[in-house]
């Protein structure tokens, strides 16, 4: 059984009434919910890559008229929203189409069809009925299909018809069961048909706590007193499609790293995309711990271990590999009160940096014991071993930080804060 760990409730809070018309959006804030899940889940990513993680972040919204009530998971890292429309035995949450007024769906001869889905790793078809049919299909083997339709989904208490999604009929999942848990996803990404790009709104952030398992969702302008400015680093954009480059991924270029004062000596042609576009950086909210490419996880790994050789213990077993490609792993004594102190480990952008440090380095295994001893992995693993051509920055080593996605002027910020005492300030509309 899934362990769904508590949410600290926020009240809506917005500056002022959330507005869909031509006037420029307003902000809005919403909870976001952190829930644990067994190992071996995968929840869908994007349409290039899929990662077996345990955190999804989750929001509750209402879609349809009337208005049901439905979660979905919060990825930045694809496009095209997503719902269970289908009843099945596995499925414990799905949206009834046919209940709903303000449903339609998308022919085939549609502008949204022909044109706006030009990022779909699979080209869209013509269904018997001739409407517009998709199919997201997974590294990990898992797919999902369904007809692209049209529908008022409610964020507080403001609504925006005519969102486009997929309502989703039948597919594959590697783990059924678990897949049952949300009933749906919100694509991010920068996409056309993407959530944020289909609701106007020129940027949006979000803060994940790392005490509790709130969370801040804000579509729009993030101006308070207490947020300390954000240092941003610019998006990478090509303009030539290339095989392995997602072009309305939100990619960063990773310039360096750092682990407690030492700049791990790495090449600048193993951080950079080749002719290929492999080798992308992407900051993807639907990932949960940080992949990087095999000569700089090997050169990070090496010097991690040497830095923690006095205070750690290396789990020698070769046959273990945390999900697949996390294969540093520690012993530690289960009565020992806390992790000794750890280097940080420090991610290095074009004019911003991220920081991780403490527990964030180190992931518990579930139910993993050795003799007497707890088992840590790291929390940055080999994207070589899942066979993917990208880093990716995953949405555990994002706590307590503010992720800002500047649509509008291409770039991402970020800002070290508490998030749950942003959550308190917000939940109490200071």
């Amino acid at each position: 059984m899934p362990i769904v760990l508590p949410l600290l409730l926020l009240c809506f809070f917005t500056h002022c009434t959330l507005c869909f018309s031509a006037s420029k959006p307003k902000t809005l804030i919403l909870p976001l919910k952190t829930e644990t899940l067994p190992h071996g889940f995968a929840p869908h990513s994007t349409n290039k890559l899929s990662f077996h993680h345990n955190v999804t972040l989750t929001i509750q919204l209402s879609v349809g008229s009337p208005p049901q009530k439905v979660t979905m998971v919060l990825d930045t890292g694809s496009e095209l929203s997503w719902l269970h429309c289908k009843k099945a035995p596995n499925l414990n949450s799905v949206f009834n189409p046919l209940a709903s007024k303000s449903y339609s769906t998308i022919p085939c001869s549609s502008p949204v069809c022909r044109t706006r889905t030009r990022d779909f790793s699979i080209p869209v078809s013509c269904d018997p009925k001739k409407l517009c049919h998709a199919t997201l299909s997974y590294a990990d083997a898992s797919s999902i299909e369904g007809n692209l339709a049209s529908e008022t989904f409610g964020l507080g208490l403001s609504t925006q018809p005519g969102t486009i999604f997929g309502c989703m009929d039948s597919g594959f999942s590697s783990n059924s069961e678990e897949d049952a848990k949300t009933t749906g996803l919100m694509g991010m990404n920068r996409g056309s048909l993407s959530f944020v790009t289909q609701m106007g709104f020129p940027k949006f952030s979000y803060c994940i706590s790392g005490r509790d398992s709130s969370g801040i969702l804000l579509f729009g302008e993030a101006k308070f007193a207490w947020l300390r400015p954000l240092n941003y680093t610019p998006l990478v954009q090509i303009s030539t499609p290339l095989p392995y480059f997602d072009r309305v991924a939100y990619t960063v270029q990773l310039e360096g790293i750092r682990v407690s004062g030492k700049v791990l000596p790495l090449p600048k042609s193993v951080l950079v995309p080749d002719h290929t576009g492999a080798g992308q950086t992407m900051v993807d909210s639907g990932t949960q711990f940080t992949f990087l490419l095999g000569p700089v996880y090997t050169a990070l790994k090496n010097e991690f271990i040497q830095q923690t050789k006095p205070v750690l213990r290396v789990l020698n077993d070769p046959n273990f590999v945390f999900q697949g490609a996390m294969d540093l792993c520690y012993q530690v004594p289960m009565n020992r009160p806390s992790l000794p102190q750890l280097p940080t480990v420090t991610l290095m952008f074009q004019g911003a940096e991220m920081s991780v440090w403490g527990e964030r380095l180190l992931y518990r295994v579930p139910g993993m014991v050795r003799g007497s001893d707890s088992v840590y992995c790291f929390t940055f693993g080999n994207s070589d071993l899942l066979g993917i051509e990208a880093f990716v920055i995953g949405h555990h080593h994002q706590q307590n930080v503010w992720m800002e996605f500047d649509l509008e002027k291409s770039r991402v910020g970020v800002a070290e804060v508490r998030c749950d005492l942003a959550s308190q300030r917000l939940g109490l509309g200071v």
